[in-house]
């Protein structure tokens, strides 16, 4: 069985290495590595050239100017020639059995279509980690059945792929969400293997973080993907709160434990997966820590809500004159 790893990039020269050095590791090596480069203007492509020439890796380049993930993916996929295709990204560094965990459920007796990998941060700074812990699962939290895997970490056939006609080129973020949605309606159920693990890291910053979720929301609306989630997100802050918030003031203090006992209900799952990561910290780094997390959850949220109806307003206007957005009509 040939299995291919494919892979986008643009403009990630400072962190491309630690992706190629943990290809190169890996116990199962991959038959070939096919990464398209999106137009990158850093030193990405020398990079990947050098990676060429120097020959620990059986690897393609193809530079695709302008091609959004979707379709550096597409265009990776149909340049393999594996029977299995591997899926990451750059910016991660992979174990090394992230590809042989991958791999070992299509040679078994009954093989399924589609393995779901895991990604885990990979923070450095006290800002990470409480990133880390207030947006990400840990693994064990992942529930096989219902887990929809992050293109970071999966694997496929190529006629899964081929079957639900690959990622979806028209959607700029999310898109491995709707590809992972096509599959599960054909493929179901996915094999799972918690012991691939690409380890990446998480953003560094407020203001970035702002960014990929304000992003990932506008690809929400651009879907249609979990209006209910999003509904409960505006009634929370816009009505509920608000609402709690006059009644404290005009009824009864008592009002605010209300509040209190909501925000500890909000706040509880990002703490308890803080736990772990405080004791290695000086105290000040676990005050900063504990503080963080607040202000990130609140930041992401407010990110989400001003994405989503961009994402929707985009959707609505384009329709008419695209099936592709109705998705989930399409026959798979």
């Amino acid at each position: 069985m040939k299995v291919s790893v494919i892979a986008t990039v643009l403009n990630e020269g400072a962190s491309l290495r630690r992706l190629l050095n943990s290809l190169a590791e890996q116990t199962r090596p991959p038959d070939e590595v096919v990464i398209v480069d999106g137009g990158s203007r850093d030193e990405t492509l020398s990079i990947l050239q050098s990676a060429v020439q120097e020959g620990r890796l059986p690897l393609r380049v193809l530079v695709e100017p302008g091609a959004n993930i979707s379709r550096g993916r597409n265009v990776a996929i149909a340049a393999s020639s594996g029977d299995v295709i591997a899926s990451t990204d750059a910016g991660v560094r992979l174990a090394p059995k992230w590809l042989a965990a991958l791999v070992a459920p299509f040679e078994s007796e009954s093989p399924p279509q589609v393995v779901s990998g895991v990604f885990v941060p990979d923070a450095e700074t006290t800002f990470e980690i409480a990133m880390a812990a207030t947006v990400l699962p840990t693994v064990e939290e992942i529930k096989p059945e219902r887990f929809l895997p992050s293109s970071r970490s999966v694997a496929f056939t190529r006629r899964a792929w081929e079957a639900v006609g690959g990622y979806p080129e028209w959607l700029d973020y999310c898109e491995d969400l709707v590809f992972d949605l096509r599959l599960r309606k054909r493929f179901h159920p996915f094999g799972f293997a918690p012991a691939a693990i690409a380890y990446f890291r998480p953003r560094s910053s407020l203001r970035s973080f702002f960014r990929q979720y304000y992003l990932y929301a506008r690809g929400d609306g651009k879907a249609d993907l979990w209006r209910k989630r999003h509904f409960v997100r505006y009634m929370t802050y816009l009505a509920a709160l608000p609402l709690l918030m006059v009644l404290g003031g005009l009824v009864s203090p008592w009002w605010w434990l209300g509040i209190v006992a909501g925000a500890a209900a909000y706040l509880y799952v990002p703490y308890r997966r803080l736990l772990p990561w405080l004791g290695p910290l000086p105290w000040r780094e676990r005050i900063l820590a504990i503080g963080w997390v607040p202000v990130i959850r609140v930041t992401g949220d407010v990110a989400k809500m001003l994405g989503y109806p961009v994402g929707l307003v985009w959707r609505l206007q384009r329709l008419r004159g695209h099936p592709e957005l109705r998705w989930r009509c399409m026959p798979s």
